[in-house]
């Protein structure tokens, strides 16, 4: 009697190429010069970072930007416990959404240095920057967030973020 397939690994490469749009393209320009940039809806008011270039919720487009903080709250989290061959992260670690001070939209980002059982909704954060000499146009110019000695955020500011 023969074993049951429970797992196939398989290599694969996927190349392809991103063209930036205007509000990407200085999205990812700040973060080569270490600032978070988002843009604001001339309608709503509301902040999006990283910038699309129009509101998604009011479809007007989108041109002042505004500066964010690198600070923010965890609105949502995992634990994830299965490896990745991508990630030099060893399981198990919390990734988790972050709303940062200023912005209207949360974004998913690692958790690092404390311990992934103590991370929680409201936990402020702050983001660690790779070496300034590692710098380039990406995201990846953050390599997590990290805890912060400030009181949780109250679940009434981050609730609309779930």
């Amino acid at each position: 009697m023969s074993e049951p397939v429970t797992s196939i690994k398989t290599p694969i490469r996927l190349e392809y190429s991103y063209t930036a749009g205007r509000a990407s393209a200085r999205f990812l320009r700040g973060m080569s010069e270490g600032r978070i940039l988002g843009q604001r809806c001339p309608s709503c008011r509301k902040v999006y970072v990283p910038p699309r270039g129009s509101c998604p919720r009011c479809g007007v487009a989108t041109q002042e930007e505004v500066e964010i903080s690198g600070k923010g709250t965890v609105t949502t989290f995992c634990i994830v416990r299965i490896p990745s061959e991508n990630l030099s992260v060893k399981p198990p670690y919390a990734a988790a959404h972050i709303l940062l001070d200023g912005a209207d939209i949360p974004f998913f980002a690692l958790i690092q240095e404390c311990p992934f059982d103590q991370v929680r909704m409201g936990m402020r954060v702050e983001a660690v920057w790779a070496p300034r000499e590692e710098w380039t146009t990406s995201f990846g110019n953050i390599r997590y967030f990290r805890p912060l000695a400030e009181p949780d955020a109250p679940f009434d500011s981050f609730k609309e973020h779930l």
